[in-house]
């Protein structure tokens, strides 16, 4: 299990994020969502541990991965985590990916960076070959001689969504990995996704601005403003008995509907 609990996190006098505490289950998805700024973002990078240097995680922040106290680690025992046991897919693959490696050397290169014995370059060439299949890549043999301006956006984000799950982490963290695809290659990306977890019993902690992409996909959902977790509870309880005016304004902003009445009716309960 992946804890998050009473995070806070300040620049200078400013606090980002501030007393967040959330949590995570393996095989299980949990949505992020808010506004940009929320610190949603923000969150996932303290998950881990890329915090900027000027960064300052305040005492009585806890960040357990199975137990594992994260906070405070050195740098080296967490490089051995990212990766392995919890990896990042950003949201723009462009700015994520080296412009001037080959697709197939970048996948080779998450493999020996999170320390996996390479016992061979067949065997090396062949797991890399596995994730850029599993990851639904057209013609990944031809991909993997290819460089990153030589794909599309979506192909470029499933060359991602491999990187991250070459290693078999238990958790994978998406920072918006729909941002800018097109509605079908959006659709195509969370299929993806959970057909991964599925496969992988992985928890997925899915960020996004776009809360109707979690119906349908997130067990649970956290909303997200100025820093600190607002709401959370289960999908059916989010979308049909929002408790905050800022989650009900969320949801009213779906261009659906049966749910805005649904919304105005819960509003004019309370």
């Amino acid at each position: 299990m992946l804890e998050i609990d009473n995070l806070t996190v300040e620049f200078g006098t400013k606090k980002v994020l501030d007393g967040v505490s959330l949590t995570a289950e393996k095989g299980k998805v949990l949505g992020i969502v808010g506004e940009s700024g929320s610190g949603k973002t923000m969150t996932a990078l303290a998950v881990m541990g890329l915090l900027s240097p000027d960064a300052r995680v305040a005492e009585g922040s806890s960040i357990q991965l199975d137990g594992k106290e994260l906070i405070g680690l050195p740098e080296k025992k967490l490089a051995a985590i990212r990766g392995n046991d919890i990896a990042m897919i950003f949201q723009e693959p462009m700015t994520s990916l080296n412009p001037t490696m080959r697709i197939g050397r970048q996948l080779e290169e998450a493999l020996r960076l999170h320390g996996q014995k390479i016992p061979s370059k067949s065997w090396l060439r062949e797991k890399v070959m596995e994730a850029l299949k599993e990851a639904c890549l057209p013609e990944p043999e031809k991909q993997y001689d290819r460089y990153p301006h030589e794909l599309s956006g979506g192909m470029r984000q499933r060359v991602m969504i491999a990187m991250g799950t070459i290693c078999r982490p238990d958790y994978l963290l998406c920072d918006e990995p729909t941002t800018a695809l097109d509605v079908t290659t959006e659709k195509g990306i969370l299929e993806l996704i959970n057909r991964i977890r599925t496969e992988h019993n992985m928890g997925i902690i899915f960020i996004t601005h776009d809360l109707k992409l979690l119906r349908g996909f997130a067990d649970k959902v956290a909303v997200m403003c100025k820093g600190k977790v607002v709401e959370q509870g289960s999908v059916e309880q989010i979308f049909n008995a929002p408790v905050e005016e800022y989650t009900r304004r969320l949801i009213a902003s779906i261009p659906d509907r049966q749910h805005r009445r649904n919304v105005k009716a819960a509003g004019a309960e309370k």
